[in-house]
């Protein structure tokens, strides 16, 4: 079966093997297994070396610079106020959504393996 490639993102999404959906794909943060352990689906071949970084910088800009725009017209707080915000709050979106991305990332270049 060849799963469509709005499941396969699904998948991604949940960090879940792209062609079962069942098997982890990372072993820690962001190690991917060699292989999945449920379907025994070859992950190691793809490199998803660049992608995910820049992904996730895109994705944690569009969501942290509004934010911050929207504080300082409305509320003009101090800057050692807002470094104190919004420095930690970026570092973990950036956290949460990079291995999110990697996982996009493999997705797309598993979709693409057979074109």
């Amino acid at each position: 079966m060849n799963p469509s490639f709005f499941l396969i993102l699904i998948r991604s999404l949940m960090k879940k093997c792209p062609q079962c959906g069942k098997g982890k794909l990372f072993s820690s943060y962001l190690k991917l297994y060699k292989s999945c352990h449920i379907c025994n689906e070859e992950l190691s071949v793809f490199r998803t070396d660049d992608f995910g970084p820049w992904l996730t910088i895109i994705l944690a800009g569009h969501i942290i610079v509004p934010l911050i725009l929207f504080v300082e017209q409305s509320y003009a707080p101090d800057l050692w106020l807002q470094a104190l915000v919004w420095i930690p709050l970026t570092i973990i979106t950036v956290l949460l959504i990079l291995p999110i991305s990697k996982s996009i990332c493999l997705a797309i270049l598993w979709k693409q393996r057979d074109k």
